[in-house]
């Protein structure tokens, strides 16, 4: 016999509401895959015309994929790498002054009314031998033992992420094709024909907001190498191409920022480190609130609050992913929006 109406919605309903609860842990890598694979797709559309036909199926997009997972996590890989390295020479720098006492920096004994007292403090505490490790193990130090598991943390689940994104990834370059009409089809059939219009809005937002990303951090980073350079970081162009792929995501370039300011302290410069700090943070905030939703603008007629609004939401409520999708699904509702708006005026205008 075949199911009611109702019974049939039920049954779509026990199977969708468990399928989505199973996948929503790997929504993010899901959502990364879609958008690196709708921006990437006309290169990819160039890339296969030129291999063999024969290698469509499986070869051309396995190699696009490990092309692509080069390209993005290449720059990423670089700037953990060089991270990595300087933390390590500042892990040194911190085992040597332990064994002989941490000299009280020059700017902090000029610091107006506090300076000579925080220098005493320095001193007695810091610069005696053996008194950073002292200083390690205070009372509260489990709380620097409870950040370092969530940073092992945090760096397992990107792990996952990063690998589920790229065997996803994989799967749409593969499979793109069928899945795309299947896609366009289901839209037809809620919104009907208005449905193209929808679609080519989204993908023109998915790359208008990849392409803002990219053109942020390779500024941020061209920015940071001067400001770096001026105030006499070693490495400049490692710390500036650092800080160019951590400004890809909002505010997280300025913790790079704080990192060369802290590095500098370090060795003393006072001066230098406050350059860094207020020159480095307003250009990364320049370039982040004003050129980021320019660029996101020229092609998604949102304002420039509305951009923010959606990069910063969609960071909240998605993590990374959604520092994309967020502008994407407020066009999409603009334009929902739009057309519910005009159709109501239309019909007050007609109505007698």
């Amino acid at each position: 016999m075949k199911p009611t109406s109702g019974a049939g919605h039920l049954w779509a309903a026990l199977v969708v509401l468990p399928a989505a609860w199973i996948l929503h842990s790997f929504l993010e890598p899901l959502l990364w895959a879609s958008v690196i694979a709708v921006a990437t797709w006309p290169i990819y559309r160039r890339f296969s015309r030129r291999l063999p036909a024969r290698a469509a199926s499986s070869a051309t997009p396995l190699l696009f994929t490990m092309l692509v997972t080069l390209f993005v996590l290449g720059p990423v890989m670089f700037a953990v790498g060089a991270l990595t390295l300087e933390m390590r020479s500042l892990a040194d720098q911190i085992v040597a002054a332990d064994r002989n006492g941490l000299a009280t920096p020059g700017w902090l004994e000029s610091t107006p009314v506090l300076g000579a007292w925080l220098a005493d403090q320095w001193s007695a505490i810091l610069g005696v031998p053996g008194g950073v490790s002292a200083w390690l193990r205070r009372p509260n130090a489990p709380s620097v033992l409870g950040w370092a598991q969530t940073m092992g943390y945090f760096i397992a689940h990107h792990i996952l992420v990063i690998v589920f994104t790229i065997l996803v990834l994989f799967l749409l370059f593969r499979d793109g094709e069928a899945l795309a009409r299947q896609l366009i089809r289901l839209i037809h059939d809620l919104f009907g024909e208005r449905a193209d219009s929808y679609v080519q809005l989204s993908i023109v937002a998915v790359r208008a907001t990849v392409n803002a990303m990219v053109i942020v951090g390779l500024l941020d980073g061209i920015l940071s190498f001067a400001v770096y350079a001026l105030a006499g970081v070693q490495r400049p162009g490692v710390w500036g191409a650092f800080t160019g792929v951590c400004a890809m995501i909002p505010f997280l370039g300025y913790l790079a920022v704080l990192g060369a300011a802290v590095v500098l302290l370090t060795k003393g410069s006072g001066s230098a480190a406050l350059l860094v700090c207020v020159v480095g943070l307003a250009l990364l905030f320049a370039v982040d609130k004003l050129v980021r939703p320019m660029l996101i603008r020229s092609a998604v007629n949102l304002g420039f609050v509305w951009i923010l609004i959606g990069s910063l939401g969609g960071f909240e409520a998605l993590g990374t992913s959604g520092i994309l999708i967020g502008p994407v699904l407020l066009a999409l509702f603009g334009a929902l929006w739009h057309e519910w708006t005009s159709g109501r005026s239309a019909s007050a205008a007609g109505s007698p």
